[in-house]
């Protein structure tokens, strides 16, 4: 046995070895903190990435169908095989039975399919039944009744398929299958209108078989919960829809009588109530609009289409645009529904825009055929307007109603819309019926001439006076305001007016003198100063020339007529507040000048040319006095210029300081003004162009000239300029004038030295080039030192 002992012993030795598991504990602790520390400084190993698995291309449930459509494929071409191939190795009821049992087999396949939930198994199996049904119909006919009509047995097939296909998909079992009905409607689209080719029945009746079987389509379409069936109705609505459309219109448009004219119309309007009801009872809001629209349009080609039929072919447009036109009445009856007048309002105004359309080929002939007569000056006025205005181009036919269609547009656009753009396509289609009425009338030259004037006068006469309060800030989108759209249609009705002036010396005259009057009285109106006055002052140039080729004048003598213009454009912009109508005032201004200058010009006239650069320069000067036009000045410098030469060359002046000292000193005069107001602008681009302009051709001149007295004076001048250059140090006069004196020297000198040359021994030359190159090497380091110098004096230089 183990002795104890005593307490006090025991107490002692357990205190002993609580101490010393203490310090073991805290021992133990440090070596964690420092395994814990050393584990989070070193790096940790990265797990390598998870390498993805390779995505399917293809879904299960894809692969399936895929299998199942191209198993169904191969069973069908097996049974269209077995059926026209291997037919005769079986009897006549061997053959039926076969094949009448293979189809109800699979016919009957999907109801346990689909007990299982294997559903794209069993629509594979009723497609298949469906092929073996087609290929039952086939067999049929093959055997029983061979001599049968083929199209009438198609649509008998058909009918009796969509039937049965309709039955199968509404049984209790397979009412889950999505393909029958579908498929139903598909073959439900055949019997009316094969049965009536069949029948022989005239366009009339297919075309209605086809609208029928559109509009059964729509309402299935309309009926049917959204999915397949839907979808399959919607397509076959819309297409056999528009195939019936296509074909009633082309009998509507091609009907020789009223009966057959009444036909097509009772065909447009059984369309035009098919689309009717669907807009009606339909719930989406576009398409039930689109079709209301349609039923529009139909309504009124086919209530068009029967008038047409018993009037004239002038009259064929103006009545459907009031059949259009009468589609308006529907829209304020309150019992349709909105979706309804809305759709009708907007097919009575495309009815309009197409009538307006119809339109335009006359407009045009109205604007652009009198250019012809550009070629035709002065050849003497034809008879009527009408011959004025195609003097090249052929005269519609049908076109003694445009100016009806354009009036009863603009009346009914008057009565019924509020819009801000509303008066403004009044005053186009009122400019228009003004535009065509003279040649539909066949009014004569003198009194269309007029009209034409009275037109023009009368567009300028609203853009002057028509005034449209401020609009509030809408959403609506901004349409240009009657004001500018008058102003253009003034200046596109005065562009024909003066062709047709061309005929006779009397008409051009008093039309541009007309016109001239006419723009500038309305620029006194500031919102019209801009384009009128501009306008104005080109008629007022015509006019000059007219003037000056009446009174046979030469081009030269004209010119100074046309001049009357830029003095009036310089004028008329002084006095204008407005930069919007200065700037195009000016330019207008510019090019009469130009103008001038080009008919001074023709001739070859040097006196009458410079003459009239003179008096541009003098017009351009007195522009340039205006305080924001003074960079004009530099133009009427280089127009007096011009003219100077000119003048110099008409007398036969070929000293050439003549035409550059008078650009020299007006140069050099600059270039001290501008020094003068910035003294840190270079002396290159204050002295440089105007001493180059005498010193460069006074070189080349004295280069080429045998005398002595042009190259001492262009010696002592170039010496002049150096010093000047030197004493101010400017550093353009410097180095020009340094450079002419040398080449001037060097030429003067070039004769001596050639002979001391030819005198000398030949080699005594290569000795002179030794010695200069050893002197130039022998003070080298001097020399670069010098140059250095000479640098930076003129680095100092302006």
């Amino acid at each position: 046995m183990t002795p104890f002992p005593p307490p006090a012993e025991e107490l002692r030795l357990l205190d002993l070895e609580l101490r010393q598991l203490d310090a073991r504990r805290a021992q133990l602790l440090h070596r964690r903190a420092w395994l814990v520390t050393a584990l989070q400084a070193a790096p940790r190993p990265t797990a390598p990435a998870p390498v993805p698995s390779p995505r399917p291309e293809a879904s299960p449930p894809r692969v399936q169908n895929v299998l199942l459509v191209l198993g169904g494929v191969l069973l069908t071409i097996a049974a269209m095989a077995f059926t026209l191939v291997s037919w005769g190795h079986l009897g006549i009821a061997g053959r039926a039975l076969v094949l009448g049992a293979v189809t109800v087999a699979v016919l009957a396949a999907p109801v346990p399919l689909l007990r299982h939930g294997l559903r794209s198994t069993a629509e594979a199996m009723a497609g298949l039944g469906f092929a073996l049904t087609v290929l039952d119909a086939y067999a049929l006919h093959q055997v029983a009744l061979a001599d049968s009509d083929p199209l009438g047995f198609v649509a008998a097939a058909s009918a009796a398929l969509a039937t049965l296909w309709a039955a199968y998909g509404l049984l209790p079992r397979t009412s889950e299958l999505r393909l029958p009905l579908p498929a139903a409607l598909v073959a439900a689209q055949l019997p009316l209108a094969l049965w009536a080719v069949a029948a022989g029945a005239s366009p009339s009746v297919i075309t209605a078989a086809v609208l029928v079987t559109a509009g059964l389509d729509g309402g299935v379409a309309l009926r049917a919960p959204a999915g397949s069936v839907r979808l399959t109705a919607a397509i076959g609505a819309y297409g056999l829809g528009a195939w019936g459309v296509w074909a009633a219109g082309w009998l509507s448009l091609t009907a020789t009588g009223p009966s057959a004219a009444a036909r097509a119309a009772a065909l447009l309007l059984l369309a035009a109530g098919i689309a009717l009801s669907a807009a009606w009872q339909g719930t989406a809001e576009k398409q039930a609009g689109g079709l209301a629209v349609t039923a529009g349009l139909l309504i009124a080609g086919a209530l068009g289409g029967t008038a047409r039929s018993v009037l004239p072919d002038a009259w064929t447009v103006p009545t459907y645009l009031a059949c259009g036109i009468a589609l308006l009445a529907a829209v304020r009856v309150e019992r349709l529904p909105e979706r309804v007048r809305t759709g009708f309002g907007r097919a009575s105004a495309a009815v309009q825009g197409l009538a307006v359309l119809w339109t335009l080929p006359l407009v045009g002939i109205a604007l652009l055929g009198p250019v012809g007569w550009a070629q035709r000056v002065w050849s003497g006025a034809p008879g009527g307007i009408r011959e004025a205005v195609t003097v090249d181009v052929p005269w519609p036919p049908d076109a003694e109603t445009v100016p009806v269609v354009l009036v009863v547009v603009a009346v009914g656009l008057l009565l019924s819309a509020r819009r801000p753009w509303t008066l403004t396509g009044v005053l186009i289609l009122a400019w228009a019926t003004a535009l065509v009425l003279p040649p539909v009338l066949e009014v004569p030259y003198a009194v269309g001439l007029m009209a034409f004037g009275l037109t023009t006068a009368g567009v300028l006469a609203a853009a002057a006076w028509i005034r449209l309060p401020e609009r509030p800030a809408s959403t609506e989108p901004a349409f240009p305001s009657p004001g500018p759209t008058a102003t253009v249609l003034a200046l596109l009705t005065s562009l024909p007016l003066v062709f047709l002036s061309l005929t006779t010396e009397r008409a051009t005259l008093g039309v541009l003198a007309t016109l001239t009057a006419l723009f500038a009285a309305a620029s006194w109106k500031p919102h019209l100063a801009p384009v009128t006055a501009p306008a104005a002052l080109a008629f007022a140039a015509a006019l000059a020339c007219a003037t000056g080729a009446a009174a046979g004048w030469e081009p030269q003598h004209t010119a100074l007529l046309v001049l009357a213009v830029p003095v009036a454009a310089a004028l008329l912009a002084a006095r204008l507040d407005q930069a919007r109508a200065t700037i195009p005032v000016e330019v207008t201004g510019a090019l009469a000048a130009l103008l001038a200058v080009g008919l001074a010009a023709a001739t070859a006239d040097l006196p009458m040319l410079a003459l009239v650069l003179a008096l541009c320069g003098v017009i351009t000067a007195g522009t340039a006095a205006r305080p924001d036009r003074r960079t004009v000045s530099y133009a009427a410098a280089a127009l007096f210029v011009l003219a100077t030469w000119v003048r110099l060359a008409a007398w036969d002046v070929g000293t050439p300081e003549a035409y550059t000292l008078p650009v020299s000193v007006p140069a050099l005069l600059v270039g001290v003004l501008r020094r003068r107001r910035d003294p840190e602008a270079s002396s290159w681009t204050a002295y440089g162009p105007g001493l180059a302009a005498t010193l460069v051709p006074s070189l080349l001149a004295a280069w080429g000239d045998p005398q002595w007295t042009r190259p001492l004076l262009l010696g002592l001048a170039a010496l002049a300029v150096t010093l000047v250059g030197a004493r101010h140090h400017l550093k353009a006069p410097l180095l020009l004038g340094s450079t002419v004196l040398a080449l001037d020297a060097l030429h003067e000198l070039a004769p001596y030295i050639a002979q001391v040359t030819d005198s000398l021994p030949r080699w005594v030359p290569p000795a002179l080039a030794g010695l200069l190159l050893l002197a130039v090497g022998a003070t080298y380091e001097r020399r670069i030192s010098d140059v250095r110098r000479v640098r930076d004096v003129l680095t100092r230089m302006d």
